[in-house]
């Protein structure tokens, strides 16, 4: 599955180590104002090349190539473009007939009955950009019913100081290692009344985006595991004729949004790719041993940041369209 969302539908398509990755938006409503100056911050943020990422030299601009004329949407699908300038995929040939450790290669093996061995392939990292483009777009949407989502990285290796967040990684960086973290995402402005009960549920829908992103390992909306430590009677969220007085549910309510700020945390996994030697097996079966060279992040929080807030948004704009479409108990115009 490559397509994400029913109202608002993103197709990502691309390869880590092809000629390029983007994505198709259809589902965007018409006249609203978009280019690549709307885009390309977003993708900014997630690009390679930092002090603590991979040193992968790309540019990561985004080009347009259908869905926009004079400067606004058309209301047909949005054709987004990313070239892939700095591939290297000879990095990859030692590790050919290996199974790298944390990764999809032996999973895909299994599933596809051969693997990209130019890096990760569909599994590889560099997907995300793709989403991160459609998710900008999703953004500009939001914006126009007031919408905004943000996020940060909460903590990175069990550290929530910031000031301390460097340190740790190139420490775990200068012994071939890597190390994980917390990422948390907000959205403000949601108004109440999205998602449905049962099996259409708003959480649900971004519990699942989540998860689609490779690197997440686990999902909190709210209180999340906290909840399980909790009375009833603090977990619950009381009401007066002002509102709701706390956010233990991080928003949503069986299902629905209750038109407080949307609170999602994601546990983001060490990158796999590790210098430190590690058993393994090959294509054969063989028990080998491997090292990871190349151009690898440290720590995937922080360029997973955006991410998060991409497939945020594209869960929200979804249900904010699928609202209007049916318009059910309440008036998006």
């Amino acid at each position: 599955m490559n397509t994400f969302g029913r109202f608002f539908r993103v197709t990502t398509f691309g390869e880590s180590h092809g000629p390029a990755i983007g994505a198709v938006v259809d589902g965007c409503p018409a006249g609203m104002p978009l280019s690549e100056a709307d885009i390309q911050p977003l993708l900014d943020r997630r690009k390679p090349g930092g002090p603590l990422s991979s040193p992968r030299a790309e540019a990561d601009a985004v080009e347009i190539l259908s869905g926009v004329f004079e400067g606004r949407t058309t209301g047909t699908p949005i054709a987004l473009l990313i070239r892939n300038r700095d591939v290297r995929s000879g990095d990859y040939d030692a590790l050919r007939d290996l199974f790298r450790p944390g990764h999809a290669d032996y999973t895909y093996l299994q599933r596809y009955g051969l693997r990209d061995h130019r890096g990760g392939g569909r599994s590889s990292g560099r997907e995300t950009a793709a989403r991160v483009a459609a998710g900008a777009v999703a953004m500009a949407v939001l914006g126009g019913f007031g919408v905004a989502v943000s996020g940060s990285v909460l903590s990175v290796h069990g550290i929530s100081d910031p000031e301390r967040f460097d340190d740790e990684v190139r420490a775990a960086q200068a012994r071939g290692d890597s190390v994980g973290g917390i990422v948390e995402v907000r959205a403000s402005g949601v108004p109440a009344g999205l998602g449905s009960p049962v099996f259409g549920k708003l959480d649900a829908a971004i519990a699942g985006a989540m998860m689609g992103i490779g690197a997440v390992k686990g999902v909190e909306i709210g209180e999340g595991f906290g909840a399980a430590d909790l009375y009833g009677s603090e977990n619950n969220d009381a009401m007066d004729r002002t509102g709701f007085l706390s956010n233990h549910a991080g928003g949503v309510l069986g299902g629905i949004s209750t038109g407080q700020e949307i609170l999602v945390r994601v546990a983001v996994k060490p990158t796999p790719s590790i210098a430190l030697p590690q058993r393994t097996v090959d294509t054969s079966g063989a028990e080998r041993e491997i090292s990871i060279g190349g151009r690898h992040d440290p720590c995937i929080a922080f360029r997973l940041v955006p991410v998060a807030e991409a497939m945020l948004s594209l869960v929200l704009v979804d249900a904010l369209l699928e609202q209007k479409a049916y318009g059910r108990g309440m008036s998006l115009e």
